[in-house]
């Protein structure tokens, strides 16, 4: 049985304020593409298919063509609830759409209950296990405590009693939505550390011929069965260095399993830059970035003049700006009355454009204009005290 396993989508998510919709449709695009090219037997969405629990309408149209272009195909597709999407919302209609082969797993009282697939080869039981909230499952998985490895376990514990009522030789594929040990996480995932300690054993999953596993961003390999897809696109400039992809994975007679990698379309590179704004501007070797969405870490000893609108001019797709000065001003340890007592309101000013400017102090055209500043306030309160 041949299944691709994806997850992540996090439909409805915008880059540093810029909106992917268009590439989370290409994203879809080249999903059903490489459903109907590769002949795929069955979808494995392992969660976080919205990016929040009430998602813009763009992304839930988008969500409902997706679920018609698969149902179309004639390709049964089981997802799972994450732990960015509303369980709730996300099952509604869950009961109807499966006529259609559109399997919605988002009660967790369910998780032993197997969308049971076929092949030349006999039976396959698909197991969705939605993301476990510790403290709102444990009783109804009957864990001993509330933290992430018991309620994992605890749903697990369900999937292999299940499976060992089964008939011999039944193939089985396990969704989960966790952070599991050895997993390497990147700035774009939601904590999940509230209810316990968050990482899980990958051994939890031992019972099964594969676990599709979703949460984390990067597409790795745990074991040869424990396998996280990743996101189809970068969400954060952590992932710079991801390559973004699904797997396709294939289960033999015997339930061994064969894995490849499918890239996903790229909308745009990402790109880390660093060092003084002047030589980001000028270095002919960045010229490869041109084109990329840019975040730019400034060195620069005093912050420098518009900063974002220069680097516009070269980057026209800068989106973040970091500063870390090279040379970072000595802090004083007094407390801020301390250093303020005894100053005068020009002292204080002139001590501000300093801090903000890293060191550099203002000149005498600036010292001027502050004066000029401080003046015309202590006019106008004068004014209005005789007013009064």
């Amino acid at each position: 049985m041949r299944l691709l396993h994806t997850s992540d989508w996090h439909l409805g998510r915008s880059f540093h304020r810029v909106g992917l919709l268009g590439a989370q449709r290409a994203f879809l695009d080249h999903l059903v593409e490489t459903v109907r090219t590769r002949e795929i037997d069955a979808v494995l969405v392992a969660g976080d298919i919205y990016d929040r629990a009430v998602p813009p309408l763009a992304a839930v149209e988008l969500f409902d063509d997706a679920l018609h272009r698969l149902a179309n195909l004639g390709v049964p597709t089981v997802m799972i609830s994450g732990n960015h999407d509303s369980a709730r919302r996300l099952g509604v209609g869950s009961g109807l759409m499966r006529h259609a082969g559109i399997h919605l797993r988002t009660d967790p009282a369910a998780c032993g209950t197997p969308v049971l697939l076929a092949d030349e080869h006999g039976p396959v039981a698909l197991y969705g296990l939605p993301y476990l909230e510790p403290a709102m499952v444990r009783d109804t998985l009957g864990a001993r405590r509330a933290d992430h490895a018991e309620v994992l376990g605890a749903a697990m514990d369900r999937v292999r009693a299940d499976l060992a009522e089964r008939p011999q030789g039944t193939r089985s594929v396990v969704l989960a939505h966790a952070f599991v040990t050895g997993g390497a996480a990147s700035d774009s995932e939601r904590d999940i550390t509230v209810g316990g300690v968050a990482s899980v054993p990958a051994a939890v999953f031992d019972g099964v011929d594969y676990a599709a596993l979703g949460h984390l961003h990067g597409c790795q390999t745990l074991t040869e069965r424990v396998r996280y897809s990743g996101s189809p696109l970068a969400y954060s400039f952590s992932e710079a260095d991801h390559r973004k992809s699904t797997w396709i994975i294939e289960l033999d007679a015997a339930g061994a399993v064969r894995a490849e990698r499918v890239d996903c379309p790229v909308p745009r590179p990402l790109a880390r830059i660093r060092g003084p704004l002047e030589r980001l501007l000028d270095d002919p070797e960045l010229t490869r970035h041109e084109a990329a969405w840019v975040e730019a870490t400034l060195t620069d000893t005093a912050r420098p003049h518009e900063p974002m609108a220069r680097l516009a001019k070269r980057f026209p797709h800068v989106v973040s700006l970091v500063f870390d000065p090279d040379e970072a001003p000595a802090r004083s340890l007094a407390s801020y009355a301390q250093r303020l007592r005894g100053r005068s309101d020009q002292e204080i000013a002139e001590d501000f454009v300093a801090h903000v400017r890293a060191g550099r102090a203002a000149d005498d055209d600036e010292r001027a204009e502050l004066r000029s500043a401080i003046d015309e306030v202590r006019l106008d309160d004068t004014v209005h005290e005789v007013a009064r």
